[in-house]
């Protein structure tokens, strides 16, 4: 190659790179340039892809009315856009639910226009995203415990203290603080317990007024709001945890038209005063869940304790989820009766256990028996698939003993119809449930987790006296 070809190539080559300065700063956007959505290519998809934090706080839906509070924000987002639309673009929501700590990485790659997540989010994570101007100003975290149980005046008094959080809650930062105060003043330092992901902050809240945990730290919104719907929560306001924030929305950084839109529409709306109106009357009425380890509760699981560990075992089943479906079911109680010939601990149908071949279920034995095999045929026939993991599997198969299995089935692929995850119930599938059925089976499978979590945390003191009486012989 001639020195001259050599110098023309050079300077072409550096005409095509473009300036250094041009590249937006942060880190290296993994959706390719053609799928990057401002405004104005949303109103030509007519689609506003909006990430919603999965928990039914935030995005529920019962039968058509919303229930999640972010829900009214986004519908009146919506109705603003539209009101300013040219030539009949009208916008359409698409709601894609995601736990809470994937909304900003989803939102980075592109899988959604804006994140509405309704709580806190750690701005560290919050890298290449715009926030909105708040959604809402100066919000605190507080503590909430169970009325009837210890109030506190000082962070000092929560010492040695258990709380529990979710798996991506804001909170968690905090408590550590307070840890670090603690150590400085030689005081033993705050137990965070993380929850299990199938529970969202709604779930931690009703398991706080159980009594299942004795305290948490939600936002102080999302605690007035639930407090109306569980009479015995009580938020601790005296306790002051931290400096409030604000909540926010996201975009991308490189969404500059939506970020201005979204910010326009947030400094003019004001929630309806009647917004929760739905939202009550759903939740006051629904079963609520109870505790599960009083000392009578206890007494009653210990004499039912080898007959549930045999059909578990012969089933390939946990024990405590027989024994949570038990405590749902029944209270416990062998001589309970339901409706439509359900009897028993289990409360099984005389139909479906001679699906499995069991023709007395008046006694203990064969009632934990039959409903044991109908559990395991459920699961064998319907929710098989090495796709699920055993937590979401056992979820599907309650929600088939609750409804049928037929029509969970109808439901998971009604689910990946609509891009959500057919191989989770919780906050996926379930979500159809909520809109197809309403709240029934969504809380029927949300209490039997409830109560197996809640015997999973003592699982060994459950389990010490059956090793006991087996050693002994």
């Amino acid at each position: 190659m001639t020195r001259s070809l050599w110098l023309f190539l050079l300077c072409v080559g550096l005409l095509c790179a473009g300036p250094a300065h041009a590249r937006l700063p942060g880190p290296q956007q993994a959706v390719p340039a053609a799928k990057v959505r401002d405004l104005a290519q949303i109103r030509e998809s007519r689609v506003l892809r909006v990430l919603v934090n999965q928990s039914r706080n935030s995005s529920g839906e019962v039968k058509g009315q919303p229930v999640g509070i972010e829900y009214h924000r986004l519908i009146a987002f919506e109705h603003y856009l539209n009101g300013r639309a040219r030539d009949g673009q009208q916008i359409r929501l698409k709601i894609i639910p995601k736990a809470k700590d994937q909304l900003i990485g989803a939102l980075q790659r592109g899988e959604g226009d804006l994140v509405a997540p309704g709580e806190l989010i750690d701005l560290s994570s919050t890298r290449g995203v715009m926030a909105s101007d708040p959604v809402l100003e100066n919000v605190p975290l507080v503590l909430v415990g169970r009325k009837g149980e210890r109030t506190y005046q000082r962070v000092e008094q929560l010492a040695g203290r258990t709380v529990t959080l979710t798996s991506s809650s804001a909170a968690g930062d905090t408590l550590h603080e307070i840890n670090q105060r603690l150590a400085l003043r030689k005081l033993a330092p705050l137990k965070v317990e993380w929850a299990d992901p199938s529970l969202a902050v709604e779930d931690v809240l009703e398991m706080v007024q159980a009594g299942i945990f004795h305290l948490t730290v939600v936002e102080q919104p999302i605690a007035r709001r639930w407090a109306q719907v569980m009479p015995k929560l009580l938020v601790q306001r005296k306790v002051q945890l931290a400096q409030p924030e604000a909540m926010h929305w996201y975009v991308r950084r490189d969404a500059a038209m939506l970020h201005a839109s979204v910010d326009r529409f947030l400094k003019g709306y004001h929630a309806p005063a009647d917004q929760d109106v739905a939202f009550e009357r759903i939740y006051r009425r629904l079963y609520k869940v109870h505790y599960p380890l009083a000392q009578a509760n206890r007494q009653r699981l210990e004499k039912l304790r080898p007959v549930l560990q045999r059909h578990a075992q012969a089933q390939n089943l946990d024990w405590l989820n027989l024994a949570a479906l038990a405590f749902k079911e029944s209270a416990l109680d062998p001589a309970a009766r339901g409706a439509g010939g359900a009897h028993g601990l289990m409360q099984i149908t005389p139909g479906a256990a001679q699906r499995v071949g069991i023709s007395d279920i008046a006694n203990v034995d064969g009632n934990v028996q039959a409903s044991a095999r109908y559990l395991a045929l459920i699961r064998r026939k319907f929710f098989s698939s090495n796709q699920l993991n055993e937590r979401e599997r056992m979820a599907f198969v309650l929600a088939g003993y609750n409804l049928g299995p037929e029509r969970v089935q109808a439901m998971r692929a009604e689910a990946r119809r609509r891009g959500l995850n057919h191989n989770q119930w919780f906050f996926q599938v379930e979500r159809v449930a909520l809109e197809q059925v309403g709240m029934g089976p969504v809380s029927y499978v949300n209490s039997v987790n409830k109560y197996f979590l809640a015997f999973d945390r003592e699982r060994d003191a459950l389990e010490a006296r059956g090793r006991k009486v087996a050693s002994r012989k």
